[in-house]
Parts: structure tokens; sequence; C-alpha cells
């Protein structure tokens, strides 16, 4: 159990990044499988975390993955127990009664995911009603499909969530992990969603905006999907403020106009860096960033990111061009020794068929490297 600063936040099981998710929730299901096919029951699982980080998606990525089927129910929806175990029906001509199942019942006969989601948000009755579900798979009048697992995803209790607590009959029904916001997968996410680079840029320079109340991943999404139809956004900073504050906290929405006015302009785009023909003005612009303000540190660790997000989507092999300017960012005076390092690291772990290896073939920077991790820390 960990409580979170500020509030009582109390969640149960490992505090994980996304990534880490996605490999105990396949790892989890992979073993539930099995149970399954030895005539043994598997273990739902419940995913905590706060609210818009994105715990109902990472659910449903790894079931599509998985090649599964998914159904998703919102329990807080229901209003009475019938819309958990279903209605009444009269059978064998008005002789008796038989309950038939809510519409959104898995009845297929293949592998799947059912995910209740918010499921603390919902009644304590309905609550009640879940158990039996979650220890046997089925209700009074329904049963769960042999290949079909349970997922569940739950805000934290106390502090501010309006949540019904639930008791250790239940939590021990299920296994646990907390899912954290992490900026670095979050920013790799978003580039492979298309997201809006400057919006990117903004997250990854300034992380403590997401402050999860109401600037958080989702609505953050939601910010920059609508300003990425604006190609000045210093041209419409009035249209983005208004938009900022339709959905992010005030705090957040000052942040990003001053990040327009101050930043924008100077970051070097992953594309200028392994495009350019000459390299010497990108550099000359890097170390400028660097000495700005005192040393934008921060600035250039958004930089690096970037490019090695940019790496990871790429699908080509890097050119002669590509893996000169990559050295030479590697061996730029303005970058930090541990930031090198780690972008070194970065492009070690780079599909092979990208190239990207290339550039710490080169005897000059492996020296470097050699030199720089040598340096105390």
């Amino acid at each position: 159990m960990s409580i979170s600063d500020g509030f009582d936040y109390v969640t149960y099981g490992s505090v994980c990044d996304p990534v880490e998710l996605e490999r105990f929730l396949g790892h989890t299901m992979t073993v539930n499988d099995r149970l399954v096919a030895d005539g043994r029951r598997g273990t739902p699982v419940c995913v905590w975390g706060r609210h818009g980080i994105g715990k109902t998606d990472i659910v449903e990525s790894v079931a599509r993955a998985r090649g599964a089927a998914f159904v998703s129910i919102a329990p807080a929806q229901f209003e009475e127990m019938g819309d958990l175990l279903g209605m009444p029906v009269v059978v064998d001509g008005g002789a008796a009664t038989a309950m038939a199942p809510p519409e959104w019942v898995p009845r297929e006969d293949v592998p799947g995911v059912l995910l209740i989601d918010d499921v603390n948000r919902a009644d304590d009755r309905i609550l009640r009603g879940l158990m039996q579900l979650l220890q046997r798979y089925r209700l009074a009048s329904w049963s769960l499909p042999p290949r079909w697992q349970i997922v569940l995803t739950a805000n934290p209790d106390g502090g501010d969530y309006s949540v019904t607590p639930m008791d250790d009959a239940m939590l021990t029904r299920m296994l646990h992990v907390t899912l954290r916001f992490d900026v670095k997968r979050w920013a790799a996410w978003a580039e492979t969603q298309g997201m809006d680079p400057r919006g990117i840029a903004f997250v990854l320079t300034y992380p403590e905006t997401v402050t999860g109340v109401r600037t958080t991943p989702r609505s953050l999404v939601q910010f920059f999907e609508r300003i990425a139809a604006l190609p000045d956004l210093r041209a419409d900073l009035d249209l983005v403020t208004m938009l900022g504050d339709a959905c992010l906290d005030s705090s957040t929405v000052s942040a990003f106009v001053a990040f327009v006015n101050n930043d924008l302009d100077i970051l070097v785009t992953p594309e200028e860096i392994l495009g350019a023909r000459d390299f010497a003005p990108v550099a000359e612009r890097l170390a400028e960033l660097g000495g700005r303000g005192g040393r934008r540190v921060d600035l250039l660790a958004t930089v690096c990111t970037r490019v090695v997000n940019h790496l990871r989507q790429r699908t080509t092999r890097l050119d002669a061009t590509a893996v000169a300017n990559l050295r030479g960012l590697l061996t730029l005076e303005a970058l930090p020794a541990d930031m090198r390092l780690a972008m070194a690291q970065d492009l070690m772990l780079l599909d092979r068929s990208l190239g990207a290896t290339r550039v710490l073939a080169d005897k000059a920077v492996g020296r470097l490297l050699l030199d720089l991790a040598a340096v105390p820390s």
C-alpha cells in the first residue's frame, strides 16, 4: 500500500510505468490462460491510479495486442442490481421465470477481456454484487465464457476522490498494481500517435505542470488536438489561452503561454538535427540553448528525448548525414555528460536495422564516452 503526497491517497500493489504495466498484464493474462486450460480459474487484476493517466487505454491496448475480444462496462452507471444480473423473463408458458443476462455480457467462446472500469465509483450494492463474479467468473444468472479474463481499474481511496471503499474480502479476490505518470513514456507514446510536437516538447520541458487535477495526460491530449490546426501559436495566443482554460489548470495554461513566447522558437527538432547538411548552425543553436538562462539543461534534455523517440518510430535506415549529425550531437560540449551517456545507451538499444549503432562505432565518440563514464559523479 502506498500513500501519495498532498492527500492520503491509498493504492495497492507495486507502482509502475506504462511499459511495466503492459508487461505485468501480459504475463498475468498468460498465466490465467494456463490456469483455465488446466481447469482452474484465473485471477482478476485491478489497476489503480489517478484519473486521466491512461489506465483504460493500456488495458484495451494489451487486449487488442493479444488478439482478444474486448468489452468495457462502467458500473458507476448501474442504477440497480438488474443492470448487473439481468431481468426476469417468463419461460415454459408461464410456469417459471428465468434471468435474461444484460446485453453487454460477453457470449462468444473466444479469448476476451472484460474491463470493469472505475469500479470503485460504483454504489456499494453493485460492488457487493460483483464479488461472486470476481471469484467465480459467474453470477447467479450468467457466466463468462471460459477464455475470458477480468481486469478492473480504480481511482485511489481517500483524498478528494468520490469512491466507494473496497473491503478486504473484495480486495483479496484480485491482483493489484498502481500506474503512475511517466513523462518520457508518455512522450514516446505521443510520438506514435502523431501528437502535436509543440505539445510534446512542452510536457517534456515542464513535466511538473501535469498536476493530476485538471491537467492530466488525457486533458493535455484534448488540448494538443485542438491547437494542432494553429500553425502559429503566438499569432493566435488568445485562442490558445481559451482552449487551454477549457480543459487545463490555470497554472498549466500560464506555463504553456510562457513556453510559446520564450522557448518554442529556440527548440531544435529531431528532423533538423538528423537532416542538416551542415551541422554547424544546428550545433550553434544547441550551444546557445545550453547557455540560455544560465544553462537550460531542461530544454537540451527535451531535444535529446525527442530525437530518441523519433528514432524509435523511424522505419528507414539512417543515412550518412544522420549518422554524422548524431555523432556531432554526442560530442557537443553543451550537452552534460550524463545526458550524452544516456543517449548513447538509448542508441545501443535501438533496432540494429536502423543503423543507429554506427554512431557509436566512431573512435572519437567511443573514446569520449569512455572518458565521460570514468568521471566520478
